[in-house]
């Protein structure tokens, strides 16, 4: 026991290696990151957070043919028109029935708890819509209104409620997943109050209730994530439902408490037995979702916690590709994968060898047996029916076939992923991926899908995972990250529409619609748009624009595989790129300075040069002199440091000049002269000499942006310095106190009670200077986070 047990943490803390490799080689920062901020103010983005400010979105659904987003959260439902989400809007109220909030309160739930969440809402026909909530631990459902294409009605009856057990969970926080499809919906839920009852159910429409048997090797403690209903081929016959979740494994060699993913099925024409499984599912199969990075003798890292699945829509209605998130289950270590699927090979799964068992003691296998027929898990139809062996329904099905579906409801081969590997995998990150959405997107050399995936900090990373020539190494390149909310929040739903060319983004704080792209982001040249590699842009001549296929514009640059500038803008005038406005930086002799230079794809590397006498050479780098995320840091800063800097970036082999400063330092002994003390205290130091007036250069709001001249720009690195030199926990009442005198007399005037506090800040500076070979030794972070104060 002791043996296998240390095997098993052995192979465990092998896997760490393994993936904190991964994380290591697949490195990957957003080329472009937009704040919250940076979306509104660029019209990228509207926010909807309900009438009352806060929605607590529990149901979205995106329906496009009318042209509406319906929204459900506690007690209120929401219609908007697509567009800006928050253009128009219509609201109702619908709180649990009469007297079951305080039933819900009696029994011992949060108050908090004991409202109707809306949990389901799918559209039902043409004119109206299903809605279920929790109803305050009793669910119950209703139709809405919604009226014709075209209209914008949203009405409710609040007394026409039916019951909604067994449609959506009775606690708000449990997971559920739903299917409407033929007037009938299919739901994956826990069905009881305790939430015990894991059940897979089919309600409504005119056939029977139907649910799974109450049987751990069916479901096992099961999470349901998503369910969508796949047609095998045209006969309809053969339509079945898929539910994805995960549950507690009772495979061959698993730990107690593993978890796997499954993906399972049922026919939709399942009507149960007529003796044995009877209103019970007799079609019902799985097969285990494998998604892992191979490793070395065999040894995979498994990601086995099942977060969201998103089907991506073909051609072929039969065929979707099966978009996945996972993640890891360990309480020390937090990786997430996204895997991709096919479903030719999920079939091939299902109609492979059953695992079977022969007891408890037992380990699993193949079943090697005799199946009987017709096949367990297939569906009465046409393909199923041989020559005097026909079944018109499941009732029809032998009680052998019904039996050995009861005993073998897992298959024996797992369902590997595309490749058999991750499209995309992020290992320690400060955040986590929980939903997704993807979009396939055609472009100059072929078709990319682009991944939109939401966090738990309410951004969104917007993928692609490009495929190295004829190798199974994939490259995951991060176009964009999104900060779609204000404040960190976790995405609970997204929504795509491709018609209106957005993403809708749900949180318990709102809905937010998202541009997919904005191609005019990534700058003004065509190097800039080539290097986004973004497949919905393209370089048209003038300007990086939407790229449309097969449009009559027959100029257009656009390298996403390889996002090479040299080769597709080789003819294009570049010198735009660097047209940088020379700087004069003042630093003071001794003292620490930085030279600011920020590329603005945080993929580029920074490179620094200094010219003197017309002659360019690498600046040396040491642990006086140190390149940092945001610019040149002098530590100590000598005279024979001046000189023209140029910071340059580099980008997959494009390289051009962000910036020019000339860096000129100031003696000491300037600096002693002008913090000197004399009668009239610190601010007569300011004074100009010739003419006893404060300087004309002090800082002020009045400058204009993008006209400050370079005495100004002086007199503001200048006054920096002398801040720094007086110390951080005075900075800001100085700083404070300076913009009032410089810019306004009558303001110095009222403020002369508060120059005593300012002859103490010269106090505290005579101190600092004291210190400032301690100030020497500090690390960069020591300085970053002076500067923060």
């Amino acid at each position: 026991m002791a043996s296998s047990q240390k095997m098993g943490f052995g192979l465990f803390f092998f896997n760490m290696i393994i993936i904190g490799t991964i994380s290591a080689t697949k490195i990957n920062v957003p080329r472009l990151r937009l704040s919250y901020k940076d979306l509104l103010s660029s019209n990228r983005s509207s926010v909807f957070s309900g009438h009352h400010g806060q929605l607590s979105l529990s149901a979205v659904v995106l329906d496009e043919y009318r042209d509406r987003l319906f929204l459900g959260g506690k007690d209120v439902l929401y219609s908007l028109r697509l567009g800006p989400v928050s253009s128009e809007s219509k609201e109702l109220y619908w709180p649990p029935l009469p007297g079951n909030r305080e039933d819900c309160i009696q029994t011992g739930k949060e108050q908090t708890e004991c409202a109707n969440f809306v949990r389901l809402l799918q559209p039902y026909n043409r004119t109206h819509l299903l809605a279920c909530g929790t109803g305050a631990f009793q669910p119950m459902c209703t139709f809405i209104y919604v009226g014709h294409r075209g209209e914008h009605v949203f009405t409710i009856d609040p007394m026409n409620v039916e019951s909604g057990r067994g449609k959506v969970p009775h606690d708000p926080s449990l997971p559920f997943a739903s299917a409407f499809t033929g007037g009938e919906l299919y739901t994956g839920l826990t069905a009881d109050f305790l939430g015990r009852d894991s059940v897979i159910f089919r309600s409504m429409g005119t056939r029977s209730t139907m649910r799974t048997e109450t049987d751990q090797k069916l479901l096992h403690d099961p999470k349901f994530i998503a369910a969508h209903l796949i047609p095998d081929n045209d006969d309809r016959d053969n339509d079945k439902v898929y539910f994805f979740f995960t549950e507690k494994a009772s495979d061959a060699g698993d730990r107690e408490g593993a978890i796997h993913t499954r993906v399972g099925r049922v026919c939709a024409n399942d009507v149960g037995g007529q003796r044995v499984l009877v209103n019970k599912w007799s079609t019902f199969i799985k097969a285990r979702l494998v998604c892992s990075v191979p490793g070395p003798h065999g040894i995979d890292t498994h990601f086995n916690q099942l977060e969201d699945v998103f089907l991506l829509r073909t051609k072929d209605e039969r065929n979707p590709d099966i978009y996945a998130i996972f993640s890891t289950i360990s309480n020390v270590f937090q990786g997430f994968a996204v895997c991709v699927y096919r479903m030719a090979d999920i079939r091939e799964a299902f109609n492979g060898p059953f695992a079977h068992k022969e007891g408890p003691d037992h380990q699993w296998g193949a079943y090697e047996g005799r199946v009987p027929y017709p096949r367990p898990g297939v569906c009465p139809s046409k393909i199923t029916n041989q020559p005097g062996r026909e079944f018109g329904s499941t009732k029809d099905f032998p009680d052998s076939v019904l039996q050995f579906a009861r005993s073998h409801p897992l298959m024996w081969r797992p369902v590997y992923p595309l490749l058999r590997q991750p499209v995309l995998v992020k290992a320690n990150i400060p955040y986590k991926l929980k939903q997704i959405v993807v979009d396939r997107v055609e472009a100059e050399d072929g078709q990319y899908d682009v991944m939109f995936i939401g966090t738990d900090v309410g951004t969104v990373l917007k993928v692609i995972a490009l495929q190295n020539g004829n190798s199974l190494e994939t490259e995951e390149v991060t176009l964009e990250e999104l900060q779609v909310f204000k404040v960190p929040t976790p995405i609970t739903s997204m929504a795509i529409s491709v018609k209106r060319q957005a993403l809708y983004v749900g949180s318990p704080l709102g809905m937010t619609q998202v541009k997919l792209h904005r191609c005019e982001a990534y700058g003004r040249a065509c190097a800039e748009c080539c290097l986004a590699r973004d497949p919905y842009c393209a370089w048209d001549g003038s300007s990086c624009s939407r790229f449309v296929p097969n449009s009559k514009r027959r100029y257009r640059r656009q390298d996403i595989r390889h996002g090479n500038p040299v080769l597709q803008c080789v003819d294009q005038n570049q010198t735009d790129l660097d047209m940088t406005e020379d700087k004069v930086v003042y630093g003071t002799e001794n003292n620490s300075t930085l030279l600011e230079c920020v590329p603005r794809s945080p993929q580029a590397t920074v490179t620094w040069l200094v010219q003197r006498d017309d002659r360019k050479e690498d600046v040396k780098l040491d642990e006086r002199v140190m390149s940092t995320e945001q610019g040149l840091l002098f530590r100590q800063l000598f005279h024979q440091d001046e000189g023209i800097y140029i910071c340059r970036s580099r980008e997959h082999g494009f390289t051009q000049t962000l910036a020019r400063l000339t860096l000129e330092v100031l003696r000491g002994d300037t600096v002693d002269e002008l913090m000197a003390r004399d009668n009239t205290g610190l601010f007569d130091a300011f004074k100009d000499r010739s003419t006893g007036n404060y300087r004309t250069w002090m800082p002020c709001s009045t400058y204009s942006k993008g006209s400050i001249s370079s005495q100004i720009s002086q007199s503001r690195t200048w006054f920096k310095d002398i801040m720094q030199l007086i110390g951080p926990s005075n900075m800001p009442h100085v700083e404070e106190y300076c913009e009032r005198m410089w810019c306004n007399d009558k303001l110095r005037r009222k403020h002369k009670s508060m120059l005593e506090k300012y002859r103490q800040a010269q106090e505290s500076a005579r101190k600092t200077r004291s210190k400032s070979s301690g100030e020497r030794n500090r690390t960069p972070r020591d300085l970053s986070a002076r500067g923060g104060q």
